[in-house]
């Protein structure tokens, strides 16, 4: 006899439908947990964009409120021009302020000096 008539013993082919079976499985829990976790970052994806949405929203409904504002008082029109756009009307008095983080001092940590010119008929003061 030859071993090509052999037929496989039924022991044999449980045991590699179980191993089949086992793989299976293993893999239909990994394709399961990997789509439970992109439905997951899905799902807070999707309430994250609901959040921006409100707020979008929000903000949209504030504009308009503001443009409202805007088209139906001209005081604010002018004050909002005034301070924002730094416009002037004709005839307003300008006056320049500096701006700077030592306004009213001066530069340096020494005490200012009044400037000296020296004069012909006495000697300039010695610097320290």
């Amino acid at each position: 006899m030859t071993h090509l008539n052999r037929q496989p013993s039924p022991s044999r082919f449980r045991a590699i439908l179980g191993y089949a079976s086992l793989a299976l499985m293993i893999f239909l829990l990994f394709a399961g947990f990997r789509g439970y976790r992109d439905l997951t970052l899905a799902r807070e994806r999707e309430a994250r964009l609901e959040q921006a949405i409100a707020r979008t929203e929000d903000e949209i409904v504030l504009l308009g409120r503001k443009v409202e504002r805007l088209r139906g008082d001209p005081v604010l029109l002018e004050r909002l021009a005034r301070e924002e756009l730094g416009m002037v009307m004709p005839g307003d008095v300008v006056v320049l302020v500096d701006s700077g983080a030592h306004a009213g001092r001066p530069s340096s940590t020494a005490t200012a000096r009044p400037s000296v010119e020296p004069s012909s008929d006495r000697p300039a003061p010695a610097s320290p």
